[in-house]
This record gives structure tokens, sequence and C-alpha cells, in this order.
């Protein structure tokens, strides 16, 4: 393989009061964040400054704008003296439903706790049929994501975007140089801002993402919350493989250690990479093998 670097109830009737619920969770949020602010008599400087978030950031999640990173609104609900599940399941709107909801999320563990509020912002907060319009192929190198992405958007008739690519351009600096320069906090910082003007730019899109884009949790919220996420992997043996037959001969350098930082790597992220939507493994597939795979998970 060479690679580039129900219910008995009317279905339309279902899909409509999903919608419709998706489009309210997000200002409901928000409201509920002002409203509890309100109550405790504090400004939104003083809740940005204990919460450790901008005011800009505060204001848009108390308009039901953009995306809220699930660490930043536990530390928001700590800065209100309220815990995450009080956010989630207000009692001023008590139902059957949501008492059953605040019962199960309250005996959760904390990192199962993160998984699912994630997961209910991430499906319920945005429209879904949106989100899917926009193809994120996330891995580390030599999995297949250019090759695939590429084709994928030709035929799609979607714009393909590397994101590295766009960071160079926003920049106007190479990769390498602006991790020398910024550090790698720094390049995150950009990366972020990167993601967001091409999310904002583009409703239709495939995009190929650096796999290191899963090591900032508000980033990485960011493009599951507005992508379909497709995590392209790999045996360790292949992405090496596949990266030297590129022409780029670093790997050769010291390879036993080289591999095994690579396998490090891997696991460490593996339950990282696992919160994306859905998996393609391209071990021992010709490109057309994989690619066939690949639309069949756009498509369903």
């Amino acid at each position: 393989m060479s690679f580039k670097t129900e219910s008995d109830a009317n279905p339309v009737e279902h899909r409509d009061d999903t919608v419709a619920g998706a489009s309210t969770l997000l200002p409901t949020l928000g409201r509920r964040v002002r409203e509890i602010r309100d109550r405790r008599g504090m400004t939104r400087k003083l809740v940005a400054r204990e919460a450790g978030v901008s005011e800009r950031h505060l204001a848009h999640l108390e308009g039901g704008e953009g995306n809220v990173s699930i660490l930043l609104l536990d530390n928001i609900a700590r800065a209100l003296d309220v815990s995450l599940t009080d956010l989630l399941a207000p009692e001023t709107e008590d139902t059957v439903e949501r008492r059953l909801i605040r019962r199960f999320l309250e005996r959760l563990p904390q990192h199962r706790l993160e998984e699912v509020v994630f997961r209910l912002m991430r499906d319920f907060g945005h429209d879904e049929a949106v989100r899917r319009k926009r193809i994120a192929l996330i891995g580390l190198r030599g999995a297949g994501k250019s090759t695939l992405g590429g084709r994928l958007a030709r035929e799609e008739g979607m714009p393909f975007i590397e994101l590295d690519r766009e960071i160079e351009k926003e920049t106007g600096i190479p990769g390498r140089e602006i991790f020398a320069l910024y550090g790698q906090s720094g390049y995150r910082r950009i990366e972020k801002r990167t993601l967001e003007r091409v999310i904002r730019e583009h409703p239709r899109a495939v995009i190929s993402i650096g796999g290191g884009v899963v090591s900032q949790p508000e980033t990485f919220e960011l493009l599951l919350s507005n992508c379909l996420t497709i995590w392209v992997k790999a045996q360790p043996e292949e992405h090496m493989a596949r990266v030297m037959a590129q022409g780029d001969l670093r790997p050769m350098a010291g390879n036993d250690e080289a591999m095994d930082d690579l396998k490090r790597i891997l696991d460490a992220r593996e339950p990282l990479y696992a919160k994306a939507d859905t998996v393609l493994d391209t071990t021992g597939e010709t490109v057309d093998q994989s690619f066939m795979k690949l639309r069949q998970l756009v498509m369903s």
C-alpha cells in the first residue's frame, strides 16, 4: 500500500425533535450559567478569573454560542460552587427524565463523567447533519490521511484541507520554524485558531489533522463537535515504512529507539483517538481497499 504523507413514532417527526433538542442545549446551558452567576451575585469578570477562562469565552457560553470545553465547563461549575451535573440537569426544570439522568451521572466516576458529558454535547449540542458535512481524518503520519482524504474530497467535490499547510499559510512560516520560534504550546495555540477559521469558512470539507491535536483538549473537542471525525490508523511498522517510502529517512536514525517511541506514542494516545466517531484501519490494505472502507464509513 502506498500513501502520500426505534421507536414507533414517525421517523421524520423523530428527526425533527432531535434537531430541535440539539438547537436548544447550548442556549439552555448558557441561561443556566447566567442564572446561577446572578443568583450568586458574581460578576462575569470574577467567575472568569476563578474558572481560569476569558470573559469573552464566558460571554459566548452564556449567550449559547460557540463550543465549550468540558474541562473549562467543569472549572466554571466549580467557580459557581455547583456540580457539573447541576449545570446540565437543573432542579428548577425537574422531570422524571432529568432525575434519572442526574442519578446516572452522579454514579459515574470522574473519567467516565467527562466522556459522557462530552458525547452529549457533541451529539446534541449541534445539528448532526451539519457536523457530518465536515470530515476530519486524524492519526499519525503514514496512516494514509493525505492520500485517502484527497481522493475523497475530489470524488465528493469538496475542498481538501491539510491543517498543517493552513497553519503555515496563516503564519507565513514553515511548521518546523513555528515550533522553534514559539515552542509546542505556541504552535498548539496557532493550531486551534487556524482550526476555528477553517470550520468557520468551510461548511463542507475533508480535513487532514496532525496526530498531536488530541493532546489539546479544547482543540480536540472543537474538532469532534464540528466534524465527523475518523481515526485513520495502522500498525507501527507500517506507519514508519510508509513515511520512509515517501523519502523521509529520519526514522532510520536510531531505528529501534524510533520504533519504541512510536509505539509509546500510539499507546498513550489510543484512548484519545478512540473518541473519534469511527476508526479506519489501513494495515495491510491497498489504497483502493482502504478508500472503499472510508466511503462506507462516510456514507453510513
